[in-house]
């Protein structure tokens, strides 16, 4: 890659977060800090780049974005290796998550499910877990959105103008530290 295809790599995923939906970025900012000030927690969860993703949101929430103040509840649930390793042994990997929901979720709590093709099956599996335990669902996904499109409300579902990995988790964390800002402005 050159200069000009950096520019070029830049240009796209810039015109990727544009056409993002201000409104659906709102809406979820707004149902966290409600979940939140009713005392509940947030889940999410995603495989690879999306784990990550995971991990970078929800420490922002339990830690601090920019303001001072108290930790808020929320977690990841790729983050302990021996239930991820157990549960694949034991189970599945298909199971990874929906064994956690089951373990962790309480009706009213939020998740976030990452996935850039909507399909990943332990995603899709924890998700139809979090449904049947009631909690609120959101998902943020590549243009497709795969199965993630028959879980999850469409207003609750962010769907990334776009089908390359990349762009979808680079517009992934500008929607997590939207959010963050979101909340604490509103906490």
């Amino acid at each position: 890659m050159d200069i000009e295809g950096i520019k070029k790599y830049l240009d796209e995923g810039s015109k990727v977060r544009d056409q993002l939906d201000p409104g659906k970025i709102l809406y979820l900012g707004d149902s966290i800090s409600h979940a939140f000030k009713t005392g509940h927690k947030i889940i999410l969860f995603g495989n690879g780049g999306s784990a990550a993703d995971a991990q970078h949101i929800a420490a922002e929430f339990v830690g601090r974005f920019e303001k001072e103040r108290k930790p808020l509840p929320a977690m990841i649930l790729h983050g302990n290796s021996s239930s991820i390793t157990a549960i694949g042994n034991d189970y599945s990997y298909g199971d990874t998550f929906s064994r956690q929901v089951e373990a962790f979720a309480k009706p009213g709590d939020l998740i976030i499910a990452l996935s850039t093709s909507g399909n990943s099956e332990n995603v899709v599996r924890a998700v139809e877990a979090a449904k049947r335990i009631g909690c609120t669902l959101f998902g943020i996904t590549g243009s497709k959105g795969g199965k993630l499109n028959e879980l999850i409300n469409d207003e609750n579902l962010i769907k990334i103008s776009s089908n390359r990995t990349s762009y979808i988790q680079e517009s992934t964390i500008a929607i997590g530290h939207i959010v963050s800002k979101i909340v604490e402005d509103s906490i």
